[in-house]
């Protein structure tokens, strides 16, 4: 079995169709997307669209904490730990929220936060943040010990998440974490359309192979920054770059 991992799309309907034009390359069985699909990019409602036709042919999507915000204004499940959060932040949620037609909305609030699904006796989670939580992510340098106690909260052979916008592929003892980082708000250094391939041999075993296909991303970055609110000059220079700018 063979499974495309995207997320983190971010309303930047370009990269998702760079993503997707690169996966039919490689034929997958299926289409796993990790959340986070509409807020900060300048197209969130055809983001939507185009997610939404990939759910009714097979893919599992699951819904991410800032699809929490755009769908019903919840910023503090979305963003926990802010004391506050940034005039910005609402900004991007409202406009993406009034972008989108309540049949749009309804998607996103229904999304599950967990999928899971099998290969054979191989179970892989499909989250956001981590097992279990939609934002304490699995960053590369998070200490190793909180590292263990988030993953050991599922007994999935694959965590197939996002939320960190940093690609990854790591084995943590019987555990394959699979970051195909962000498709569309990437902040790893490279403005690319980021997916990951996931693959199952003979036996079960799990594999992964990242891919960074190349898009368009100035103009995606003009549409931000013609937008005109507030923080966009950053979110156009992140999309850009490929770093986060703030």
């Amino acid at each position: 079995m063979k499974l495309a991992v995207l997320g983190d799309v971010h309303g930047n309907v370009a990269a998702l169709e760079a993503a997707l034009a690169d996966t039919k390359k490689h034929k997958p069985d299926r289409y796993l997307v990790t959340g986070d699909l509409v807020m900060n990019g300048p197209r969130p409602a055809e983001a939507i669209d185009r997610l939404r036709k990939l759910d009714g042919d097979g893919a599992i999507v699951v819904q991410g904490n800032t699809d929490v915000a755009v769908a019903d204004f919840d910023f503090a499940a979305a963003f926990p730990g802010l004391e506050s959060v940034p005039s910005s932040q609402r900004a991007a949620a409202e406009w993406a929220h009034d972008q989108l037609s309540d049949d749009q909305l309804d998607y996103l609030r229904h999304l599950p936060a967990e999928r899971r699904l099998w290969d054979d006796a191989t179970m892989v989670l499909v989250c956001h943040g981590s097992p279990g939580s939609q934002t304490n992510g699995l960053p590369a340098d998070l200490d190793p010990s909180v590292t263990v106690e988030r993953v050991t909260r599922t007994d999935a052979r694959v965590i197939a998440c996002g939320h960190t916008h940093v690609a990854d592929v790591r084995e943590l003892g019987r555990r394959l974490i699979v970051n195909p980082g962000s498709c569309g708000y990437a902040f790893d250094g490279t403005p690319t359309a980021n997916w990951a391939l996931l693959t199952f041999d003979g036996d079960g075993e799990p594999s992964a192979e990242l891919f960074r296909p190349p898009y368009d991303a100035q103009t995606a970055a003009d549409e931000v920054s013609e937008r005109g609110l507030t923080g966009d000059v950053y979110r156009a220079a992140t999309i850009r770059t490929g770093r986060f700018v703030r």
